[in-house]
């Protein structure tokens, strides 16, 4: 919790930080809160309504499936999953050991590229690229 809100959540520390406003001041910040509050309870009355919409159109598809006899196995035979496109190569070394490993250049430094950058002295531009 932060101390901002702690101060306004608290009478008398909130008591403490008005002192030096006049009454002017304070009914603008009520004014302020009352339309923030206003805010929130209409997007949380669209955010409900929205999901009861869902839910409705959700019943209506289950009924129609029901209606045409179709059930949830049937429905995901046709569909496949969306497979995740590979990345191809960008970097090629050979390990001390004969063994040539590859790496597209994204996400974490795999160790064998690590270590022969550190052997080597290079930075991931230098390394020797896929042709």
């Amino acid at each position: 919790m932060t101390d901002f809100i702690k101060t306004l959540t608290r009478k008398n520390s909130l008591r403490k930080q008005c002192q030096d406003m006049s009454l002017a001041d304070i009914d603008k910040v009520i004014a302020d809160l009352n339309d923030i509050r206003a805010e929130i309870e209409e997007a949380a009355q669209r955010h409900a309504e929205m999901e009861q919409a869902k839910q409705q159109q959700v019943e209506e598809i289950q009924r129609l499936m029901k209606e045409a006899g179709i059930g949830l196995d049937e429905l995901k035979q046709g569909v496949e999953p969306v497979a995740r496109k590979s990345v191809k190569a960008k970097y090629v070394i050979t390990d001390s050991e004969g063994q040539e490993h590859s790496w597209s250049g994204r996400g974490r430094t795999p160790i064998a590229f690590r270590e022969y950058m550190d052997q080597n002295n290079l930075t991931k531009e230098q390394l020797p690229t896929v042709e």
